[in-house]
Order: structure tokens, then sequence, then C-alpha cells
């Protein structure tokens, strides 16, 4: 029987495996600038700045109207998200009716949000008001107490709150930081932070004690008046040339 024999089948030529494609990458956004002034602001910088202020503005007063601590400390807790102008308006016929805490718990929560229903989140706020006018006379004999824990135990008071009644009503040397005082301090370089509270803490460091009775007010009217959000007055700010904003435009 003859011997069959089978031709080879050829083998298959190898395909040479895809390369994957490199991933393209976005570039890495540029670090972000550190909050810490490139130049670190001179004790004598400090005080000629806050000499300007006073000798442009010797008492500045606060722009809420009231006229006692209580009215005071009402008029603080409305002021939350609203303007002065917008408080003061609200404010007027109210505090002539209600100007301690007794009277302000007999004209009664409906009564207040009738008087203050301009004001933004007034139905909470008068809650607050109520409250807070309930538990003075319940547990300060219907004064406003002295003391920063105190006053922020109170409904609708936190610690800016107590702050401008510190410094307003009694004379502290107390740092109240709303958002003029904290662009300010920022865009300065003052006192950088990137909480209120870490730039209160900044202003008291740096401000000499002289200044500090007036200090907030001043830094304030120049946030609300002069170092505007949007269009800075760069042109007839008092402190121009000791400012560290790199975007001054004198």
């Amino acid at each position: 029987m003859a011997k069959i024999t089978r031709k080879p089948v050829p083998r298959k030529a190898a395909v040479p495996k895809k390369t994957a494609r490199p991933v393209a990458t976005k570039p890495r956004a540029p670090a972000k600038k550190s909050l810490k002034a490139t130049k670190p602001w001179t004790p004598a910088e400090v005080h000629e700045v806050f000499s300007r202020f006073r000798k442009a503005n010797p008492e500045p007063k606060g722009e809420l109207e009231h006229v006692n601590p209580f009215t005071l400390l009402v008029a603080v807790v409305l002021s939350a998200q609203a303007t002065d102008a917008g408080v003061n308006k609200a404010t007027r016929a109210l505090f002539e009716v209600a100007d301690t805490p007794q009277k302000m718990l007999d004209l009664g929560e409906e009564r207040l949000r009738d008087y203050i229903k301009t004001i933004g989140l007034y139905r909470t706020k008068a809650r607050n008001v109520i409250a807070l006018s309930a538990k003075l006379l319940n547990e300060f004999g219907g004064e406003v107490p002295r003391t920063r824990t105190e006053i922020e135990s109170l409904p609708g008071a936190g610690r800016k709150t107590a702050n401008v009644v510190l410094n307003m009503a009694f004379g502290e040397h107390t740092m109240a930081v709303d958002t003029h005082v904290f662009r300010v301090g920022n865009r300065t370089e003052l006192a950088p932070g990137k909480t209120p509270l870490e730039v209160e803490l900044g202003l008291e460091k740096v401000i000499p004690a002289e200044f500090m009775l007036h200090a907030h007010h001043w830094l304030i009217l120049h946030g609300r008046y002069t170092c505007l959000a949007r269009k800075p007055r760069c042109e007839v700010c008092l402190i121009n040339d000791l400012c560290r904003w790199p975007e001054k435009t004198v």
C-alpha cells in the first residue's frame, strides 16, 4: 500500500498588534495666587493708612439708624442680606412704637411683619426679633448683654452682629467683618483670609489700638463707596499708593 504524504499548510503571517494611542492630557491650570502678601505691610504703613482715614473722617458713624442698644441689635439682625437704607426705611416707624424688648413683645410677630415686610426674609427675621426680645427679658433683665458669647446666644444674632453691637453700643474694640471689610482686607492684603473670621483676626492683629474703635467703620465705608466690588474707584482712593492690589488702576 502506497504511503500518502500531505503537503504542509502555510501558516498565516502574524498581524502586529495595534499599539494604544497616547491619551491627550489637558494642561494643568496655573496655581491660584497665594493669599499671602507679596510685600508684607509694615507697622508704619498700616499706621499711615488709618491716619489718613481718621483725618478724612474723624468720627465715622454706622449707617443703621437706632436709638439705644436694643434697637441697634434689632437693626443689625434685620440687616442680614439687606441694605442699611432698606432697613432704616422700615425701622423708623417701627422704633417709634417698639424701642424696648417689652414693647416689641407687646407689638407681636404678626404686626411686626407688617413693619418690616419690605426687608428680605422678613418672616424669619420677625420670628427672631420676637424670640430675642423674650430672651432678653427672661435671661438678661431686658438689657442687651455686653459679651460676645451672650449676644451670639440670641436668636438671629451671630458673630458679626455681636461685634457691631459691642463696638457701637459699648465702645469695645471689635472688628465686624461684612462683605465690604472682607473685600478690602483681601484686596489690599492688609489681612488676607478665606473666611470672615480669618480677616477679622488678621485686622485685629495689624491695626494699632488707637484706631480700633472706628476701624471697622472706616473699612466698611471705604469698601462701600471707594473700593467697590466691580469698579473700584482707585482714582480717588486715599490709600492708593500703599495698596497691594495688583490690578489697581492708578
